[in-house]
């Protein structure tokens, strides 16, 4: 079943890679790109594209980078309050057992 799921996984990973491929390949078109205040130098449409899609990752990864430490946090504190708690429930147990006739 591992070895399936393996196999799907590469042949999605090369149907995109190809998809790319194809896509940079009927991009070459050389266009300026004008951001209201600088134009940036000619570049294909790929090119283009590709960067804007990085860049919007990279600007969406440092977006959840305040829930993600938020949420490491939470998970920290709760993990502490359940140790702390597992402590507490072995001693009344102990307690209990000493507490036997």
């Amino acid at each position: 079943m591992r070895w399936l799921k393996g196999l799907i996984l590469a042949i999605i990973l090369l149907v995109v890679l190809l998809i790319g491929i194809l896509f940079a390949v009927n991009n070459q078109q050389a266009l300026p790109l004008n951001l209201i205040w600088i134009e940036l130098p000619a570049a294909s449409l790929s090119v283009w594209l590709l960067a804007s899609l990085a860049v919007g990752v990279l600007l969406g990864m440092l977006a959840m980078t305040g829930i993600y430490l938020r949420l490491r946090t939470l998970l920290t504190r709760a993990q502490r309050h359940n140790q702390q708690q597992r402590k507490e429930l072995d001693r009344l147990r102990v307690q209990e057992m000493k507490e036997l006739p």
